[in-house]
C-alpha cells in the first residue's frame, strides 16, 4: 500500500463510501460513524502537538540561516503565499454564488442530524487549546532563534520527528478509512450527489488558479530578470511533474534544484533558497486551503466575509510552516486555524479534508514550480549582497 499513492487511496475510499453506504445496513455504517468518532477526537489532541512539532522547530532554525538572504527568501516567499491566498478568496468570492448555487442550505440543512451516530464516543482533550498551542510555538520558536540554543533545538527537533511518525504512521493511512466513513454515512442521509457535485467544480477552478499564479510568479521574475517567463516556466516543467508524482515538495527538492540552476540562478542562491522554500513555500496549498474552506463554508451557510477571512490567510502564510512534508501535510498544519478562526466543525473539518486531498499533488505541483521563480527573484534582490 505505501507504493499506492494516496490520491488513489482517496478516490477508492470516496467511491467505495458512496456504493456501499447506498446498501450497507445502518448498523454497518454505525460503526465506521464509530470509528470516525474516535479519529476525529484523536486528531482534534494531536493538532496542537503538531501546531508545536512543527512551528517552534521551523522558526528556530531559520534563525540559523545566512542572515539577509535569508530575510529576503522569507519575507518574498510569505507575500508570495499571502497574494496566493487573496486571489483564491476573490475568484472563489466572485464565482461561488453562482458556481455552487442550490447547494447550501437546502442541500446541507442540519448535516448532523441527517449522519448516524456513533455507538460511543472516547473524549480525548486536547492538552492545550489550539491558540495557546501557536502562541507557545511562537515564543519556543523565535527564542530558539535568538538565543541559538542548539540543546532545547535538538529537543524540539527530535519531538517534530516524533510528531512526523504520528502523522505518516497513524494520521495518514487512516485517512482513507476515515474518508469512506464519511461519505459512506453521508450517502445513506441523501447528502452525496451535492457533495460530488461541488468536488468537480472547485477542483476544475483551483487547477486552474494553480495555472494562473504560476503564470503571475513568472511574469514578475521574468520582468525582474529580463528573461522570457514562458520560457523560464518550460524549465520548470520536470519540477512540476515530479512533485505532481511524489506529492512531496522535499522529494522534488533535487529536480526543483537542478532545474532553478537552469534558469541562470547563482549557485549559492539556488542552494540555499530551494530547501528553504520547499519548507515555508506553499502558495498553491494556500490557494487550495482557502478555495475548498471557502466551499465549505458556502455548504454550510455560513458567510464568506473579508473581515473574516483576510486574518486567516495572514495566518495561514505562517502556519504553512508548521506544514510536515508529507501528503496532506498542509491541511494537517491548518486544522487549527479552520476551528479557532473559521469556526469550523467536525463535519465541515471532514469535508475540508476530503477536499483537500482529493486534489493534494497538484498543489504540491504548484509550490514547487513556484519555488523555480521565488528563487529567481531572490537572486535578482540579492546580486549586490553576494557580489
Amino acid at each position: 500500500m505505501k507504493r499506492f499513492g494516496l490520491l488513489p487511496r482517496i478516490i477508492i475510499a470516496i467511491a467505495a463510501g458512496i456504493i456501499l453506504g447506498s446498501i450497507l445496513p445502518a448498523w454497518a455504517i454505525k460503526i465506521f460513524a464509530t470509528f470516525n468518532g474516535l479519529f476525529g477526537n484523536f486528531l482534534s489532541f494531536a493538532i496542537p502537538l503538531i501546531i508545536i512539532g512543527f512551528i517552534a522547530p521551523g522558526i528556530g532554525a531559520l534563525g540559523k540561516g545566512a542572515g539577509k538572504l535569508l530575510g529576503v527568501t522569507t519575507i518574498i516567499a510569505y507575500l508570495s503565499t499571502v497574494v496566493a491566498g487573496l486571489i483564491a478568496f476573490i475568484t472563489a468570492k466572485s464565482l461561488y454564488p453562482s458556481l455552487l448555487v442550490n447547494q447550501t442550505t437546502k442541500a446541507f440543512n442540519d448535516p448532523e442530524k441527517a449522519l448516524l451516530k456513533p455507538f460511543f464516543k472516547v473524549e480525548m482533550e486536547p492538552i492545550m487549546g489550539v491558540m495557546t498551542a501557536l502562541l507557545l510555538a511562537f515564543t519556543i520558536g523565535l527564542g530558539l532563534a535568538a538565543i541559538k540554543g542548539d540543546a532545547l533545538q535538538k529537543v524540539m527537533d527530535e519531538f517534530q520527528q516524533i510528531i512526523t511518525l504520528v502523522i505518516e504512521k497513524i494520521i495518514i493511512p487512516l485517512l482513507p478509512l476515515h474518508i469512506f466513513g464519511i461519505f459512506a454515512n453521508m450517502t445513506q442521509g441523501g447528502q452525496v450527489s451535492a457533495i460530488m457535485s461541488v468536488f468537480a467544480k472547485v477542483f476544475v477552478m483551483i487547477i486552474c488558479l494553480h495555472l494562473i499564479y504560476l503564470v503571475i510568479q513568472y511574469s514578475v521574475a521574468g520582468s525582474l530578470r529580463k528573461q522570457n517567463p514562458a520560457s523560464m516556466l518550460r524549465k520548470m516543467m520536470p519540477a512540476y511533474f515530479t512533485a505532481l508524482g511524489t506529492q512531496s515538495s522535499a522529494s522534488s527538492i533535487p529536480v526543483t534544484l537542478e532545474q532553478a540552476k537552469s534558469l541562470g540562478i547563482k549557485d549559492r542562491v539556488a542552494d540555499f533558497s530551494v530547501p528553504l522554500l520547499a519548507t515555508i513555500h506553499l502558495s498553491g496549498s494556500t490557494i487550495t486551503l482557502v478555495s475548498c474552506s471557502m466551499a465549505v463554508m458556502m455548504l454550510q451557510d455560513k458567510p464568506l466575509s473579508f473581515q473574516a477571512l483576510f486574518p486567516f490567510i495572514l495566518m495561514l502564510g505562517i502556519t504553512m510552516i508548521a506544514a510536515p512534508g508529507v501528503p496532506g501535510g498542509a491541511v494537517m498544519a491548518a486544522l487549527g486555524l479552520l476551528k479557532t478562526m473559521l469556526g469550523f466543525d467536525a463535519t465541515m473539518v471532514s469535508l475540508m479534508i476530503a477536499l483537500y486531498l482529493a486534489q493534494d499533488s497538484f498543489g504540491t505541483a504548484c509550490n514547487v514550480t513556484g519555488d523555480g521563480a521565488i528563487t529567481a527573484i531572490v537572486d535578482r534582490f540579492s546580486k549586490k549582497s553576494l557580489a
